[in-house]
């Protein structure tokens, strides 16, 4: 039957390289960082752009996805008028995108 299951023999010992382990674990990193951290950091970056900048009478879309007019602002919080007699307040950062102006209008 040992033609079925080979027979183990003891290998000579080796010595570890450790520069063999570490160099894929930096390009692996590296790879992450290029691929995720650092488009991620700036896409919030341009986001706090965004919001640091937002204005009464900015036409804005938000994170849910409704359009409106911004009717106010203080320091952590907008006021969006979404239609005619109808505001609420929410967060500067649930503002996802400025849109041109009249687009509230024909819309």
């Amino acid at each position: 039957m040992d033609f079925f299951i080979q027979t183990a023999h003891a290998q000579g010992a080796q010595q570890a390289d450790p520069f063999g382990f570490l160099l894929p674990m930096i390009v692996i990193f590296a790879a992450f960082y290029f691929l995720l951290i650092r488009p991620q950091q700036k896409k919030q970056k341009a986001h706090n752009e965004l919001v640091a900048n937002l204005a009464t009478g900015t036409e804005v879309i938000t994170a849910g996805g409704m359009l409106g007019v911004i009717t106010g602002i203080s320091e952590h919080y907008v006021i969006v008028k979404i239609a005619e007699n109808t505001e609420i307040k929410m967060q500067k950062s649930s503002v996802a995108q400025v849109v041109p102006k009249d687009t509230f209008e024909n819309a």
